[in-house]
């Protein structure tokens, strides 16, 4: 055996592959620092995107967050590559090195400014966010009751995105919004973290549609590691594996990747999430357990379980981190 205690197949694949980690939140008040990603390179990973900055942030918080990230990668140049394309990945591996890349869960820090895109792509920002959960100048929230759509200032980020090469993420963003982003997008869009509604009825999961319109697009739908989203409080490896067949069945592996999106203090951000009843409608309810969550660790036997569901080798690669590189080698510069 081995030190992830899975067969030998299995661990021998999952260190051969590229393991991609879409949405880790920098907060330190939840507990999630740069630490805890050592956790994420024991557990085989490779790269993991850092969520910086959105909604709740105008253009002074978001810099501020991705100067002070800058700060703490480049201050240890033996353990992380800050990511600006896919060579620095490529780079990474080579090195036994964390590559970490930025980006945005939302656009109000973008304050209608399209200019300012272009110089978060330059500070490493490699994807962002159209809105998170609520309405904002660009579109429509999930958690709205009411998703007017994508607004004309909204198209215009859109295209500035798509210029630039920052990936558009529809992850927190209304049903019409993304079906409008979707239609309107000349390169793939992707949900970082979001899982399907078709197994587990929720605000912020993917319903058939969006599904299939993001892989007509090329794009790519992260398992988020969110037990709300999975519709499982252990968030057990077998309780991914339903939404990732799910998905594979509707438009095949080739457009599923990992967005863990994990919190350590889950009962932090519960605390601060119940003071937040119009960003997370469920939060009204007293009953509500709160967020619970999938860990890096469970990653090397979720590889081993996917083996042993049948999906072929390159079918696993792909979704460890292989789907995510093919989609961002097409978007970034």
């Amino acid at each position: 055996m081995n030190d992830w205690n899975i067969d030998e197949r299995a661990a021998a694949l999952h260190r051969d592959a590229l393991v991609w980690d879409m949405v880790y939140p920098v907060e330190p008040w939840c507990g999630n620092d740069y630490d805890k990603l050592e956790r994420y390179r024991a557990a085989g990973f490779n790269v993991v995107s850092l969520c910086l900055a959105g909604d709740n942030h105008n253009i002074s918080d978001g810099m501020q967050r991705i100067a002070a990230a800058r700060a703490q990668v480049l201050a240890r140049p033996e353990s992380f590559v800050l990511v600006t394309s896919v060579a620095d990945i490529a780079r990474a591996r080579r090195e036994g090195k964390l590559a970490l890349a930025f980006h945005l869960e939302g656009t109000r820090c973008f304050e209608r400014n399209l200019d300012i895109i272009e110089c978060y792509y330059a500070l490493g920002v490699r994807h962002a966010l159209l809105a998170f959960n609520q309405a904002n100048s660009v579109g429509g929230g999930c958690a709205e009751t009411s998703d007017a759509g994508l607004s004309n200032f909204g198209m215009s980020v859109v295209r500035k995105l798509e210029e630039v090469g920052m990936l558009v993420d529809l992850s927190h963003t209304g049903y019409r919004t993304t079906m409008a982003t979707m239609e309107m997008a000349t390169k793939p869009c992707v949900f970082t973290h979001s899982m399907a509604h078709g197994i587990t009825p929720h605000f912020r999961n993917l319903r058939d549609e969006q599904i299939r319109a993001c892989a007509r697009i090329g794009g790519l739908i992260g398992m988020s590691g969110s037990g709300e989203y999975i519709g499982e409080a252990s968030c057990s490896n077998e309780s991914i594996l339903r939404h990732i067949d799910y998905v594979a069945e509707l438009v095949g592996p080739r457009h599923i990747g990992l967005g863990l999106d994990l919190v350590f203090d889950a009962d932090a951000l519960n605390r601060w999430i119940r003071g937040r009843p119009d960003e997370w409608p469920q939060a009204r309810d007293p009953a509500w357990p709160g967020f619970r969550y999938a860990t890096p660790e469970q990653v090397p036997a979720l590889t081993e379980l996917l083996l042993q569901r049948g999906f072929s080798e390159s079918d696993v690669r792909g979704i460890l981190g292989e789907n995510w590189l093919r989609v961002c080698g097409q978007v970034w510069r």
